[in-house]
């Protein structure tokens, strides 16, 4: 019942993100909502319009009708009656009136000989018509004298109203006979037109719902069109970006979607090409630096042996070099020296660059190491050593002493004495900090410390160095799975932080794991 819960939670979360991701950022929504929107505008403003016109049409044909056939009964039964009608008399002719094709409620007021108010009515209104349901406006208007002019040749009119009763519409009207008589009222129910118009309603908001519906899958049809090609074109703008660099799109048709498809493939294959060319550069130019280091260790084999040879004469009590050529030789010592360790440095980079450097691990005292490292180079006056012993970890003896020697012989050339190097660990790291006294890093000279051959020669004394020794040093550490960062303290000085994992066994595998499937390829 768990993993049942949790599932469904699980596809809950999917559903919920997946949701959030298509309301928010997805371009088939917007097209169905903008497609929908026009659609739901253009289908409410017709049928708007349609029932507009529709209800007027209804609605003055029936008024039309009842109100001529009103004022028709009033002439031939009202006016036919005498000047002062008797209530039967009145009554009689309502129910006359009532009768005819339009079927309305009729009441009639009169003054009768006595000069009393008489009603004569047929119903309506709740089978109740009476002088109080029609509005005392229409009253007003229908018994106020107008002048005659010759644009008005009689006194009275017919006015008319439309009223609305418990929710029922009904249209009142009412007139006086001319010459002497009743004043008429009539009503007549208009409820049979008002289901017409709400039947008619009901049909146009069906219509514009399918029109909202037939818009969206319209949208839906046009969004699958167009976000195909745009779909399938982000995919392959990122395998093109994971670098698969053959990657190109099927081109059918001649709109611009197509034509943004002949774009891709030629930007690919241009940038494919590019790439090849680039990197068969870069591989020319790391054979050539690998081929010339080569080249160069056997001749400058011998002449480090004679060097050597040389160094021991000037080094010897009552050398037989002459003093005039000592300085000469010095000087070859000192070069020929700084050309084997370019010699070195050069082929350990290009072993870098070609993926074939390799971990040899072993468990290490990191404190050992570096007084080790110190030791050896006779740097125990000039360096500080804050590390507790005890603090183990697995890795290449070889290339922590190479990183060491590049840190620490950097801050002893570059910054001032004393050297501090500092040892903590922190989780499943070491840390190790080498920190100078000297002037510092200048702040336009940070972000390029472990560029290759780059020397800060303007603030700095002229180094005898290649300028590979800190790249060298941080690709030690990358083959680690570790990092090196460069700052000035606060105290003043470069700081220069070392962090490597506690064991680098896994960067061993993730190597022979790499080369393996390089292998499989080829």
């Amino acid at each position: 019942m768990t993993d049942q819960q949790g599932g469904f939670r699980g596809w809950a979360a999917a559903r919920k993100g997946a949701l959030s991701t298509l309301r928010f950022t997805s371009l088939r929504l917007r097209l169905v909502v903008v497609f929908g929107l026009v659609a739901l505008t253009a289908a409410v403003s017709a049928s708007g319009i349609a029932y507009w016109l529709n209800r007027e049409a209804v609605l003055t044909r029936t008024q039309d009708a009842v109100l001529r056939d009103f004022e028709q009964e009033m002439k031939n039964r009202a006016g036919a009656l005498p000047v002062h009608p008797t209530q039967d008399e009145l009554q009689r002719t309502a129910g006359q009136m009532a009768s005819s094709s339009q079927r309305f409620s009729v009441l009639l007021v009169a003054e009768d000989a006595s000069g009393k108010a008489v009603y004569g009515s047929s119903g309506g209104l709740n089978d109740g018509f009476a002088l109080a349901d029609v509005p005392q406006s229409l009253r007003t208007a229908v018994n106020k004298r107008q002048p005659l002019t010759s644009n008005n040749k009689s006194p009275y009119h017919l006015y008319w109203q439309r009223i609305v009763d418990d929710g029922t519409p009904y249209l009142v009207a009412g007139t006086r006979v001319i010459g002497g008589g009743p004043t008429g009222y009539m009503v007549k129910s208009l409820e049979p037109e008002a289901k017409d118009l709400n039947s008619l309603a009901w049909s146009l908001g069906i219509a514009t719902g399918l029109a909202l519906i037939g818009s969206a899958l319209l949208a839906q049809a046009a969004a699958t069109t167009v976000l195909k090609p745009v779909h399938r074109l982000g995919v392959a703008a990122r395998r093109l970006g994971e670098g698969e660099l053959d990657t190109r799109l099927r081109v059918s048709g001649t709109d611009e979607l197509a034509d943004l498809s002949r774009t891709f493939n030629k930007a690919a294959e241009a940038l494919e090409k590019r790439v090849a060319d680039m990197a068969a550069r870069d591989e020319a130019s790391r054979r050539f630096v690998a081929d010339m280091s080569h080249e160069l260790r056997t001749p400058l084999t011998a002449i480090t042996a004679v060097t050597e040879v040389l160094e021991e004469e000037l080094d010897s009590e009552g050398g037989g070099l002459d003093p005039m050529i000592e300085p000469a030789v010095r000087l070859v010592v000192s070069e020929t020296r700084r050309l084997n360790d370019l010699v070195e440095n050069l082929m350990e980079v290009t072993r870098f660059d070609a993926g074939t450097a390799r971990l040899v691990l072993d468990d290490v005292d990191v404190a050992d190491q570096i007084t080790a490292c110190i030791d050896a180079r006779a740097w125990l006056d000039a360096v500080e050593l804050d590390a507790e012993r005890g603090i183990h970890a697995r890795l290449d003896p070889r290339r922590l002493d190479v990183i060491l020697a590049n840190l620490i012989g950097n801050a002893l050339k570059h910054g001032g004495s004393p050297v501090r190097v500092a040892v903590r660990e922190e989780d499943s790291e070491v840390v190790i900090q080498v920190r100078d006294h000297g002037p510092g890093i200048p702040e336009d000279v940070l972000p390029h410390v472990f560029d290759r051959f780059y020397k800060a020669s303007a603030s700095r004394p002229r180094s005898e160095g290649s300028g590979l020794g800190l790249s060298i040093a941080l690709e030690n550490a990358h083959i680690h799975g570790g990092d090196i960062t460069a700052a000035n303290s606060p105290e003043g000085g470069a700081v220069f932080t070392l962090r490597l994992p506690r064991d680098a066994s896994d960067m061993v595998r993730a190597a022979e794991e790499k080369r393996s499937e390089k292998k499989g390829d080829s």
